[in-house]
């Protein structure tokens, strides 16, 4: 039994068109739909209110600065984020795939495993930008979080070090 329901987190990094390419081989090849998803964060649509104690355990997503939303740049960060929504879900439907997106706000990790849950997709897909040892610890890793709490399997697609073409550890 193949992947019926592909959910595709991206954002704006050059990542994101590997991560979708994959996501839309994968459905093409087993006739399964994609649901493409962008977390807004606090950090994209409002501004610092000044800083929160880091406790130990805490991703730093969950700490750090806390932020004020200003409602006008949320709705351009949301107008933005749809706009190249759009944009890939026309590509794949072009190519004969059912795919429709969806934008939230909140932090990324969490946003993307409870889409996952809610739409009930069996194969979550994501790019990792390759943080490792202290940067990992200090700044966290959105695929880390997902492929430890998500409730499907996780494709996660690894950044590419194009200075010397071997992927990153």
């Amino acid at each position: 039994m193949g992947f019926q329901k592909i959910l595709v987190a991206l954002d704006y990094s050059p990542l994101s068109k590997a991560v979708f390419d994959r996501a839309l081989d994968l459905a093409k090849a087993n006739g399964a739909s994609l649901r493409l998803l962008h977390c807004l964060t606090n950090e994209t649509i409002g501004e610092p209110m000044g800083p929160m104690p880091v406790e130990m355990g805490f991703y730093p997503e969950f700490a750090g600065y806390t932020y004020r939303s200003d409602p006008l740049l949320t709705e351009k960060r949301l107008e933005e984020a749809q706009a190249m929504l759009r944009s890939y879900c026309e590509t794949a439907n072009k190519q004969g795939v059912a795919t429709d997106f969806d934008c939230q706000v909140g932090e990324a990790s969490l946003c993307i495993c409870e889409a996952a849950q809610n739409w009930g997709a069996d194969l979550l897909a994501l790019g990792r930008r390759g943080r490792t040892g202290l940067t990992e610890a200090l700044m966290g890793s959105v695929s880390n979080y997902v492929m430890h709490h998500a409730a499907c399997s996780v494709l996660i697609i690894q950044a590419v070090n194009t200075e010397s073409g071997d992927s990153q550890p």
